[in-house]
């Protein structure tokens, strides 16, 4: 199931964005125990676009408030993501970090892929924040059963945070972890080194995404213009903007199709024209979204 989705997510990405540049490629076919240590700018857009991109299943470490009620902890849970709790969503839940840690080294032992934004918090910017303590931890459980996971960086950068036809950078290194984590002063120097080569790691572009107003443009603008209003509204004062619009459109947008050709089955005009007209149409994308 979670192929078939990713196929599905990787389509809608290439309807969501203009332009998605990830360097060094050839470590997305990584096999093994993997940890992918990450910068958080755009909420769960990041952990979409990083997902997507790696050609195997990843694990993800999320924020624990959106797992509160059951269908979305049941929908979540599905999606292999992992609760993480912060300070602010109260210091009853605090305790339940010794799982989503004890959790995450179980993973890697068993030769999983485990994404983690080790900023442990989101905000709307392209500069690294501060580091959490989350992601040298999950070392430490590892390390002190003598079992050492490869070390991807990745740093995401965009060129806007809010609407389709942004243009995405994603840069992919390895990180060599040569001593174990057992200490906290160890955890301290770990994450000053991750911080370092993270840094070099974002580059955002500053090319202005411009839609140009094509057949394309038009066939979108009355369901895309509703939704982005209603997303606005929901999300205003948030980080989440992005990647609710992503989340409503993938769900939406098929069921926006399917009405256009039922009505257009409706006036009596012939499927292949319908379908060669929708074709026609999607192959004007990449003049509608322009990076420059």
């Amino acid at each position: 199931m979670i192929t078939i989705l990713k196929l599905f997510i990787r389509a809608a990405l290439w309807l969501f964005c203009a332009e998605i540049n990830t360097k060094n490629k050839y470590l997305l076919n990584t096999s093994g125990p993997l940890l992918i240590i990450a910068n958080h700018p755009n909420s769960f857009l990041d952990a979409i676009i990083i997902g997507s991109r790696y050609n195997r299943r990843i694990h993800f470490l999320a924020r624990g408030d959106v797992f509160t009620k059951r269908h979305h902890r049941f929908l979540l849970k599905l999606l292999n993501m992992i609760p993480v709790y912060r300070l602010r969503e109260g210091k009853e839940f605090l305790h339940l970090n010794d799982y989503a840690f004890v959790e995450s080294a179980r993973l890697l032992k068993n030769k999983e892929a485990v994404l983690i934004f080790i900023e442990g918090t989101c905000l709307n910017t392209n500069k690294l924040q501060p580091f959490k303590k989350g992601t040298a931890r999950i070392l430490q459980a590892c390390h002190s059963e003598n079992h050492c996971p490869q070390i991807h960086l990745a740093g995401i950068a965009y060129n806007n945070f809010k609407g389709i036809g942004k243009r995405v950078n994603l840069c992919l290194d390895t990180f060599t972890q040569t001593t174990s984590i057992l200490t906290p002063k160890e955890r301290v120097e770990f994450n000053n080194a991750v911080f370092a080569k993270l840094s070099s790691l974002i580059l955002p572009t500053a090319h202005t995404p411009r839609l140009k107003k094509n057949a394309l443009y038009y066939f979108n603008f009355p369901f895309y213009n509703f939704v982005y209003k209603f997303v606005d509204k929901k999300t205003k004062g948030t980080v989440f903007f992005d990647s609710v619009l992503f989340g409503v459109l993938f769900f939406l947008y098929p069921i926006y199709l399917i009405v256009i050709i039922s009505l257009l089955q409706c006036i009596n005009i012939p499927q292949p024209i319908i379908f060669g007209t929708l074709v026609l149409l999607f192959l004007l994308r990449n003049q509608t979204m322009s990076t420059t």
